[in-house]
């Protein structure tokens, strides 16, 4: 393992675990109240103190006697991450679920997800065991030495499956509902091992598939649901450069109220607007050097159009927005603890962008047999996963 260090606010994801498991332009499930707000958990200020499940795992080490690791009660004078006297897990640098540090020295494993259950990310379905017989997820798969979370959703979009999941930091396996449906779920601490191609993601971990919904990161999609999660495009890597995305958002209401968890991007060329989608008119617009307001922003639009295009250099974070349908303009906010996990989209309601010739996506399917598995000569040629965790590049916590 390499040295923990700041990063964006991300994995807002999603942030890990930003599960719902719900059925939305991001979910299969319904989610039942979340102990985390925010998307990945990075507002958590929850009691949970041990990284295994149901408190049986190894015991958080206090914030406060951390000092020489990049997250410590010091690192954090103004309680912005949540960090204390206290050996509660936090998510200080923007990372997929809340986690903590338990062992002093940063040799083998130091840090470890904490199994909260309810801190997923949105379309993060979590961690299951993989036998092998049969497989977990029963449709193609393939594996890259520089696999990502998101080269494995397109993979699996491309080939029409529901779900994707990423193993051992480098294999990548599709599947359907009915798959999850007879999965066996595993500890959140068990899917710790990271991607290669991206030293700031976990791509599961042996004989265990972190399992996402392919709707995360997809370029356009139609979502109807009453409430859900819209991510930037190839999320959680970073948005690419020339990106043209568009997301029609039609809950049930007579009005709209979205919220953005994360919002970064690279400059004033990179741009989200807002269109009412049966005038066209703008409503609003929102760039690198003019982002969204910090509360919910209310729109009497029944339908929104929302599109995102990136100029050449591209790549940033991206955004991630949870959005409700209201019955009027004047609904009172949601009840405090309310679940924002969305609710599933029909079936084909998302569909991704076209991935370029040449990305690690197109270097997935060099590695398939005829019949879509993994062939036994490519499993061969691919290194051992890492045991370790690279340390998360630096950011804005």
């Amino acid at each position: 393992m390499g040295t923990r260090a700041p990063q964006g606010l991300l994995l807002l994801l999603l942030l890990r675990l930003l599960l719902p498991r719900g059925t939305s332009a991001g979910s299969l499930h319904n989610p039942g109240l979340s102990e985390c707000f925010q998307v990945n958990g990075a507002d958590y200020r929850g009691h949970q103190n041990r990284t295994g499940p149901r408190g049986a795992g190894r015991p958080c080490l206090y914030w406060d006697q951390t000092q020489q690791h990049s997250y410590s009660s010091a690192s954090d004078p103004h309680g912005r991450w949540g960090l204390g006297a206290h050996n509660f897990c936090r998510n200080p640098d923007g990372d997929v679920q809340p986690w903590c540090y338990v062992a002093e020295t940063e040799e083998g494993i130091y840090w470890r997800y904490c199994d909260i259950p309810t801190c997923h990310m949105p379309g993060y379905l979590g961690c299951f065991v993989d036998s092998g017989a049969p497989p977990a997820l029963s449709g193609p798969s393939g594996t890259s030495t520089k696999l990502t979370v998101q080269v494995c959703l397109r993979f699996c979009r491309m080939k029409g499956y529901q779900l994707a999941g990423v193993e051992a930091g480098y294999a990548c396996f599709c599947g359907s509902e009915s798959d999850l449906a007879r999965g066996r779920p595993a500890s959140a601490t068990d899917c710790d091992q990271i991607c290669f191609g991206h030293p700031g993601q976990l791509c599961g971990g042996d004989g265990r598939l972190g399992i996402y919904e392919v709707s995360v990161g997809s370029c356009q999609g139609n979502w109807t649901a009453p409430q859900g999660v819209i991510y930037s495009p190839d999320f959680p890597d970073e948005y690419g450069p020339d990106r043209n995305c568009s997301w029609a958002l039609g809950p049930p209401g007579a009005a709209l109220e979205l919220t953005f968890r994360l919002f970064e991007l690279a400059d004033q060329r990179d741009q989200l607007e807002l269109r009412d989608a049966a005038s066209g008119s703008l409503l609003r617009a929102f760039d690198g050097t003019r982002p969204p307001p910090p509360g919910p922003l209310r729109l009497r639009s029944v339908a929104l159009l929302l599109t995102f295009r990136s100029d050449a250099r591209g790549h940033a974070q991206g955004f991630a927005l949870t959005y409700r349908g209201l019955q009027d303009a004047d609904d009172p906010a949601p009840p405090k603890g309310s679940a924002q996990t969305p609710a599933g989209p029909p079936d084909g309601a998302n569909v991704s962008c076209s991935p370029r010739p040449g990305t690690p996506e197109a270097a997935i399917g060099g590695l398939l047999d005829g019949d879509g598995r993994l062939s036994a000569a490519a499993a061969a040629a691919v290194p051992a996963a890492p045991a370790a965790r690279t340390e998360l590049p630096a950011g804005s916590g």
